[in-house]
């Protein structure tokens, strides 16, 4: 097995942040340094089964952004294991800036070969997975994000004997597969709540079809857009870093908890709640959302 199961528990902090409410984090980032938080999980039984399989000539290809974690994740997992992998990465003006870019330059160190497509392009991908699947046989494509039922069996892992007591569970929703994996698996009392980094009309009915449960709520935390970092954002996670020592990234973590602590003050969670919010990692991404900011003269992310 690539990605073994962790020999020490994943540790559960608590954020004083409200004396009604009792506020706690899964330190689900610190799980592997290269391969963090959810994707760690989603990709667990992906990249396992595959290899069990013994494929003469193992190949990994999947999709993603220009900052994508789950591609600097798949890049890290290649470049353990041995495996050639493609990333699919949105964006053919990306071709000739990719040095400047540290997710994509990271990707190329792990030995990930590159391929942009447009925009349009991008959004069939359906088209794009069957004729690479034609073309490399053998190869397994893993879909953005890593969303698929397997991943459902990987965030399945975040949930143990701890997470139980808890009334509700909340976790930062991009492609949906981490939201559909604890709303799955999770006690029949207890409520999810999903905090939407995108603006997807759609993703409830995907969420639904990965779960079959009606137990989740999605919450708007895009914050102006996916991508969009407001100075309000910056604000934010600087200061729960200072606060608590817990260090969030702009796109998923830290806009989630930003909700959560608006949330709490508009009373939105019963007296003596208890939450547990997913850190899902991605701090990958901080590096290259601070190189934007400095080109826009702002407050970078400490």
């Amino acid at each position: 097995m690539i990605l073994q199961l962790p020999t020490e528990k994943i540790p559960i902090q608590e954020i004083p942040a409200n004396k009604t409410i009792k506020l706690f984090i899964k330190r689900e980032d610190l799980i592997h340094h290269q391969i963090s938080g959810n994707k760690y999980w989603k990709l667990f039984f992906n990249i396992n089964n595959y290899l069990a399989k013994k494929p003469k000539k193992p190949y990994i290809i999947t999709f993603g952004g220009a900052f994508s974690n789950h591609i600097s994740a798949v890049s890290a997992i290649g470049n353990l294991a041995g495996i050639p992998t493609l990333g699919i990465i949105r964006g053919e003006e990306l071709k000739n800036k990719w040095r400047d870019n540290p997710t994509l330059l990271y990707a190329k160190r792990n030995g990930m070969n590159l391929q942009f497509v447009t925009r349009e392009e991008y959004r069939h991908k359906e088209k794009l997975t069957e004729f690479l699947q034609n073309e490399f046989p053998e190869a397994l494509i893993i879909p953005e994000g890593g969303t698929n039922k397997e991943a459902l069996e990987g965030v399945k892992m975040m949930l143990n004997d701890e997470t139980k007591d808890f009334d509700y569970l909340c976790t930062a929703v991009g492609t949906g597969g981490t939201i559909a994996g604890i709303s799955k698996y999770c006690e029949d009392n207890q409520k999810v709540i999903g905090f939407k980094a995108v603006d997807d009309a759609s993703l409830e009915n995907k969420i639904l079809e990965l779960t079959l449960k009606k137990n989740f709520n999605l919450i708007d935390s895009c914050f102006g857009g996916y991508g969009k970092i407001k100075d309000e954002n910056i604000r934010f996670i600087n200061d729960f870093k200072d606060d608590y020592g817990i260090p969030l990234e702009p796109i998923y973590t830290g806009k989630m908890m930003q909700k959560i602590f608006e949330l709490i003050d508009e009373n939105y969670f019963p007296e003596n709640s208890r939450v547990l919010c997913f850190h899902t990692g991605g701090l990958q991404g901080i590096e290259g959302a601070n190189l934007l900011l400095e080109k826009q003269n702002r407050n970078l992310i400490i």
